[in-house]
């Protein structure tokens, strides 16, 4: 009998083998600030007018397949014409590796880095080759000629660019992502998660470029666990994503809990004005210790450089604490000694303030 290993070498390919699984941290009893979640939670009353509608959820029949009521919803909210595809993803994860397995063999995937992990992650467990461009170091930006000259160079079939980025914040320049979509021979996903926190869109420009798509979520709008993403483009190019979309991909319950929430949106954006408001506060705070270089965001997020420290102490030092965030310090230049903190509940961002002055007072005596 073949042991385990022998068995598992001679059926998965050597990039999966060679792969590590996506980690999420533990964060039970922990201030929970590392997965630009919406901190808010449904008022009461919600929460029962939505526990009510729930009760016509018929569970023991599949989901429309194509959520035609939710798709419905999402084109009027975001005034999508007719001449444009809407695909349902569960969660943008699935729609990006829907667009990625949809490829020819070996095909060339780019983005900047750093960016949003799965790009990479999807693209290796394809056998893709993924080609990332470094961001300028000093302010995250598009190195546009090495850019361009990268799509001269190795022709990708998608380039994934997310606006704001993840997990640096900022918004690249509109007119460098144009040239990007003119110099561009395959596709441009314009990844718009953390859109609820800016007014920079590219929704509005799709009808003026064919390889133009836009990918949305409603996560950071505070649904994270209804698992629900959209990819907006040319019908044509949807059409051929929906032919490998499995169906049923969007369960009832999300399709049911999504569409109550949308007709409830005053109450998310509320909350989003909130976040901004609690994000301006805390870049501020966060700006007054000397220790720290703090970066510019767009998104719920904030990241920010431990300056003269160590970046690995200060995060255990506040897992020690019951606060979670997120680490980017073992991460090559230009995250080298960088965490990323997303903006919670002001008496959350107060409690993370006051450990972070606790940090700094015992390093700095020690110092």
């Amino acid at each position: 009998m073949k042991t385990i290993e022998k068995l598992s070498t001679g059926i998965f390919r050597k990039k999966i083998l060679e792969m590590t699984a996506y980690q999420v941290a533990e964060a039970d009893g922990f201030i929970k600030l590392d997965a630009m979640e919406n901190p808010y939670g449904w008022p009461n009353d919600l929460t029962d007018e939505w526990l009510n509608t729930l009760r016509t959820c018929e569970i023991n029949r599949y989901p429309d397949p194509d959520a035609r009521q939710l798709n419905n919803k999402l084109r009027a909210m975001n005034q999508i014409p007719t001449e444009l595809g809407v695909l349902l993803g569960n969660g943008s994860d699935e729609i990006i590796q829907l667009l990625l397995m949809a490829l020819t063999p070996h095909a060339t995937v780019m983005a900047p880095d750093p960016s949003f992990v799965m790009y990479k992650q999807i693209s290796d467990g394809l056998d893709l080759n993924f080609h990332a461009i470094p961001l300028q170091a000093n302010n995250f930006a598009l190195d546009l000629p090495c850019f361009l000259k990268a799509i001269e160079e190795i022709k990708p079939k998608v380039i994934f660019l997310a606006y704001p980025n993840n997990p640096t914040g900022n918004l690249f320049n509109a007119s460098e992502i144009r040239e990007i979509l003119n110099h561009a021979p395959g596709l441009v996903i314009i990844d718009e998660a953390y859109a609820p926190f800016t007014d920079a869109t590219f929704m509005t420009e799709i009808l003026h470029f064919n390889n133009l798509l836009v990918m949305r979520t409603v996560s950071k709008l505070g649904l994270a666990g209804l698992r629900l993403g959209y990819l907006v483009g040319q019908n044509e190019i949807i059409n051929q994503l929906n032919k490998i979309r499995l169906p049923y991909n969007i369960n009832v319950l999300t399709q049911i809990s999504t569409l109550f929430a949308l007709s409830n949106y005053a109450i998310f954006e509320q909350q989003t004005q909130l976040i901004c408001q609690e994000r301006t506060t805390l870049t501020q705070e966060l700006k007054k210790m000397p220790q720290l270089e703090v970066f510019p965001s767009d998104a719920n997020f904030i990241l920010f450089r431990v300056l003269n420290h160590s970046a690995s102490g200060l995060f255990t030092f506040l897992k020690e604490q019951q606060i979670l965030i997120k680490s980017l310090a073992n991460h090559k230049t230009p995250l080298t000694n960088c965490l990323r903190v997303t903006v919670g509940k002001a008496e959350e961002n107060q409690a993370f303030l006051t450990a972070l002055s606790q940090y700094f007072i015992v390093v700095d005596h020690t110092d």
